[in-house]
C-alpha cells in the first residue's frame, strides 16, 4: 500500500456502468450516460421512410406517451435495441427519461402566458414498444427468458380493479423525524427499506433503534396498477391439454385499456414476483408475470371501423358486391364440402353477416343478430355446419350441450387466491361478445342452463348479481344451435311438439328452424354417396367450379369482417309495405289454420317473427354493400323464412289432421282392430300386430296412425322403448 498518500488523482468510474456491472472491456461497452444521449438522438433525428420525423412530431401531438417500434430503433443503432431486448428494466427508464428531456426542448420554444420564454413543466413520458417479430407460445417462455424483453399473443379472460402502485415511498424514523425518498421496484416488486437510520445522534440524544423507518403514504408518489389474465389461444392448445394463463401487470396508460375477451397481443419484460406472505413457499421460488411494456389488440377482434383493410382489399370486396352472382357465390363458399342443404347454407351466411343493431332514441335496443336452430336426423351434417362457423366467423366459440353449464356459458364470479377479492370471468357467451356462438347437441343441455341463454339472446345482455358483485355484461352474439328430435330420429307420424322437446320460450328466440331431414331417395343417395367417396379421395371437395384464389376461407373471413364495419342497412318504403302485407297475410292463415284444425300451431308466428324477417332482409342487402333492403330482398327472406320455420310450424301429422274421408274411414277400421285384438289391461308387440293386421289387407302407414291417435287419446301407452303395446281403457 505504500505511494497512496502521495499526489496523484485517483478516479473510479463506476458510475458510468449500468448496475450489474460492464463485464468486459469499458470502451466496447454501452455507458448509461451515452445510452442517454443516443436515445435522446433516435427521437429527435429519426427518419421516417417519407422523410418525417414520426417520434419527435409523435412527442409534440402527445405528451405523456409514445410508441416505439423495435424494428427502427434496430435500424438506427443495433447495439441499442439489443440492450433494449437483453435488459429492458435497466434501459427503458433511460429511454423515458430521453423521452422527457426531448419533449421538454422541444416545447420550450412555445412562449409562456406573459409573452417571455419560459421552461414548460413536462411530466413523465411512457415508451411503449412495438414489435413485429413472432408470438412466443407460453409453454415456451421459461427461466432463459427472465428479464428479458418477450412477445405473447392470448385472449384476456380476466381483469382486477385498478390499484396504486408507489414509485416513490416517503419514510420517516420515528426517532428523529429525519425524512428519506426510497424509489419502489417497478412491477408488481416492492421497496428496499433499510434497516437503519443514518442521523448521527448528538451527544445525549437517544441513538435511532434498528428499522426505525415508518411509510408516508400521504407523501409517496403513485401510478395506477392493474393485473390481466391472459389464456393462451384456443388455437394454439396442443389437444388434449388445458389452456395455460400467464399473468400480465399494465401500468399508467396501460390500465383500463383492455375488457376481458379481448385477444391482445403483449410485449413485456418476463419477470418473478414474491406469491403473498399467507402461502407458505421456498424463499427462492417466485411466481413468474410479465410487466407489459407495449400492447396491441388483434386484428380479428371487433374492429370499430374499416382502418385495417388496404385500399386493394376493399376495392376487391366492392367489386366482388356488384357482381350478379354475390349471393349465390357466397352461399357456395360456405360448407364447400357437404352436400346439398341450399337453404340452410344461405340462412348460415345470412347469420354471418347479421343484420344492422338499432337504438331507439327512448334507450331501447333492437338486435341485429340472427339466430339459427338446425334440428334434425343424426348424420346430416350439422355438426359440420358447426365447424365451418367457427372457424369462418371473425370472432367464434363452440360448445357442446352436455359440457356446458349455466355459468360456464354465461359468466362465473370467482375469488382471487392472493388477494381474495371477487372478480367476474366472461363465459362463453361474452367472450364471443359480437360474434357468433355454436352450440352443438343443444337438446341434451340440463332445461336450467338452458334458461341462462334466454336473455342473452333476445336483450343481448347477462345480466348477474352474485356476491357481491351486480353488473350487466355485453353479449352481442348470434347463436347457431343443433339438436336431435326427441327419439333421435325426427319421426313423420308425430306433430311437430312431440318431436321437438324444446319449450315455445326458446323456439320463439330463433329467427330461423330448420328441420334437416334424411331422405332415404335412389338418386339423392347416388350422388352423395360419390360425392363423399370423391371427398375422400382427392381430399378436396369435388366442386365443378374451378376454385378461385379469392376463394378462400381467409378471403371469406375478411369480406364479412368488412361488410359488418362499413355496411348497416335499413328496410326501403317499398320493401316495408310488402313485409307488413306478408305479415298480416300470414298471420291470418295461421289463424285459420287454428280455427280448422282447433289447435295452436307448434311454433307461434309472433311480432319476433316479423323481426326476423327484417333482420334477413337487411342482412342480404348487406351481402351486396348495398344501403337499402330493397322488395327482392324482403321476397328471398320470406322464402328462406318459409322454408325454415313455417315449413316447421306445419311439419309432423298437424298436415293430416284434415284427412279425407276415406282415410278417416280407413283409421277408424283399424282402431276397431286394434281393439278386438287387445283387451283391456294385455300387451302385444307392436311388430306383431301391425303383422297381423297387414295379412288382413290394411296399410301399415293407417294402423300407425290410427295406433298414434289412440296413444293420443291416452287408450294405449308404449313400453320397453316402444316395443310393447299396453291398452289401458
Amino acid at each position: 500500500m505504500s505511494g497512496w498518500d502521495e499526489g496523484a488523482v485517483f478516479y473510479s468510474d463506476q458510475a458510468q456502468f449500468p448496475r450489474g456491472g460492464p463485464g468486459g472491456d469499458p470502451a466496447a461497452d454501452l455507458t448509461r450516460h451515452s445510452a442517454l444521449r443516443k436515445f435522446k438522438e433516435f427521437l429527435r433525428g429519426f427518419t421516417g421512410p417519407t422523410g418525417d420525423f414520426p417520434y419527435r412530431e409523435s412527442l409534440v401531438h402527445n405528451r405523456d406517451h409514445v410508441t416505439v417500434a423495435i424494428e427502427d430503433l434496430d435500424a438506427f443503432d443495433a447495439e441499442l435495441s439489443d440492450k433494449i431486448h437483453k435488459s429492458p428494466a435497466d434501459y427503458l427508464p433511460l429511454f423515458e427519461t430521453a423521452a422527457a428531456e426531448v419533449l421538454a426542448s422541444l416545447r420550450s420554444k412555445v412562449a409562456g402566458e406573459t409573452g417571455e420564454m419560459e421552461e414548460p413543466v413536462t411530466g413523465d413520458v411512457q415508451i411503449f414498444l412495438s414489435s413485429k417479430e413472432n408470438c412466443l407460445s407460453m409453454r415456451s417462455v421459461g427461466a432463459d427468458y427472465m428479464s428479458k424483453l418477450v412477445k405473447i399473443a392470448g385472449i384476456a379472460i380476466a381483469a382486477s380493479r385498478v390499484k396504486a402502485k408507489a414509485t416513490h415511498v416517503t419514510l420517516i424514523c420515528k426517532n428523529c423525524r429525519s425524512v428519506r425518498t426510497v424509489p419502489c421496484r417497478p412491477g408488481l416488486g416492492g421497496a428496499i427499506v433499510p434497516r437503519s437510520c443514518d442521523h448521527v445522534p448528538q451527544p445525549g440524544e437517544e441513538p435511532c433503534p434498528l428499522d426505525p423507518w415508518i411509510a408516508v403514504p400521504d407523501k409517496s408518489k403513485y401510478v395506477d396498477l392493474q393485473t390481466l389474465k391472459l389464456q393462451e389461444n384456443p388455437e394454439d392448445v396442443p389437444t388434449g391439454e388445458l389452456p395455460r394463463n400467464m399473468l400480465l401487470s399494465v401500468d399508467r396508460h396501460l390500465v383500463q385499456t383492455i375488457v376481458p375477451g379481448t385477444r391482445l397481443t403483449a410485449v413485456g419484460i418476463y419477470s418473478v414476483y414474491q406469491a403473498s406472505a399467507t402461502q407458505k413457499s421456498a424463499v427462492g421460488v417466485k411466481q413468474p408475470y410479465i410487466r407489459v411494456v407495449g400492447l396491441e389488440q388483434s386484428r380479428d377482434n371487433n374492429s370499430n371501423g374499416p382502418s385495417n383493410f388496404t385500399l386493394d382489399e376493399e376495392m376487391e370486396f366492392k367489386e366482388f358486391a356488384q357482381r350478379p352472382d354475390a349471393y349465390a357465390k357466397l352461399c357456395s363458399m360456405i360448407g364447400p364440402s357437404i352436400y346439398g342443404h341450399s337453404d340452410v347454407k344461405k340462412a348460415i351466411a345470412c347469420l354471418l353477416f347479421g343484420g344492422s343493431k338499432k337504438r331507439l332514441p327512448d334507450g331501447v335496443r333492437l338486435r341485429g343478430d340472427i339466430h339459427v336452430l338446425l334440428l334434425g336426423d343424426p348424420s346430416t351434417a350439422k355438426s359440420q355446419f358447426l365447424k365451418f362457423v367457427e372457424k369462418t366467423a371473425p370472432i367464434a366459440v363452440y360448445t357442446s350441450g352436455k359440457g356446458s353449464s349455466a355459468a360456464g356459458l354465461t359468466a362465473s364470479v370467482t375469488r382471487d387466491g392472493s388477494s381474495r377479492e371477487f372478480y367476474l370471468e366472461g363465459g362463453a357467451m361474452v367472450l364471443a361478445d359480437g360474434g357468433v356462438v355454436c352450440i352443438d347437441e343443444f337438446d341434451k343441455m340440463r332445461p336450467e342452463d338452458r334458461v341462462a341463454i334466454h336473455e342473452a339472446m333476445e336483450q343481448q345482455t347477462i345480466s348477474i348479481a352474485k356476491a357481491g358483485i351486480t353488473t350487466v355484461l355485453n353479449s352481442r352474439t348470434s347463436v347457431l344451435a343443433a339438436a336431435n328430435p326427441i327419439s333421435g330420429r325426427y319421426d313423420d307420424l308425430k306433430t311437430a311438439q312431440d318431436n321437438i322437446d324444446l319449450q315455445t320460450t326458446i323456439l320463439s328466440r330463433f329467427d330461423l328452424i330448420f328441420i334437416v331431414k334424411d331422405i332415404r331417395m335412389y338418386d339423392q343417395d347416388k350422388r352423395i354417396a360419390s360425392h363423399i367417396i370423391k371427398v375422400h379421395a382427392s381430399g378436396a371437395a369435388a366442386s365443378s367450379t374451378s376454385t378461385e384464389a379469392s376463394d378462400g376461407e381467409n378471403w371469406l373471413k375478411r369480406y364479412i369482417e368488412y361488410c359488418r364495419a362499413t355496411c348497416r342497412p335499413r328496410l326501403s318504403e317499398k320493401a316495408s309495405e310488402m313485409l307488413q302485407n306478408k305479415y298480416i297475410e300470414i298471420r291470418q292463415k295461421m289463424r285459420q289454420q287454428a280455427h280448422e284444425t282447433g289447435r295452436a300451431a307448434a311454433i307461434p308466428i309472433t311480432v319476433r317473427q316479423l323481426e326476423a324477417i327484417i333482420r334477413l332482409s337487411e342482412s342480404l342487402a348487406k351481402m351486396r354493400l348495398t344501403s337499402v333492403a330493397t322488395p327482392e330482398h324482403v321476397e328471398e327472406a320470406f322464402r328462406l323464412f318459409n322454408v325454415s320455420t313455417v315449413d316447421a310450424a306445419r311439419s309432423g301429422i298437424n298436415e293430416h289432421l284434415n284427412l279425407s274421408p276415406e282415410i278417416a274411414n280407413e283409421i277408424k277400421q283399424a282402431e276397431a282392430q286394434i281393439k278386438r285384438r287387445m283387451g283391456i289391461g294385455s300387451h302385444i308387440s307392436e311388430r306383431r300386430l301391425i303383422d297381423e293386421l297387414n295379412r288382413m289387407g290394411m296399410n301399415e302407414s293407417i294402423v300407425r296412425r290410427a295406433l298414434l291417435i289412440m296413444h293420443q287419446r291416452d287408450e294405449v301407452e308404449y313400453k320397453r322403448e316402444r316395443h310393447v303395446i299396453v291398452r289401458k281403457a
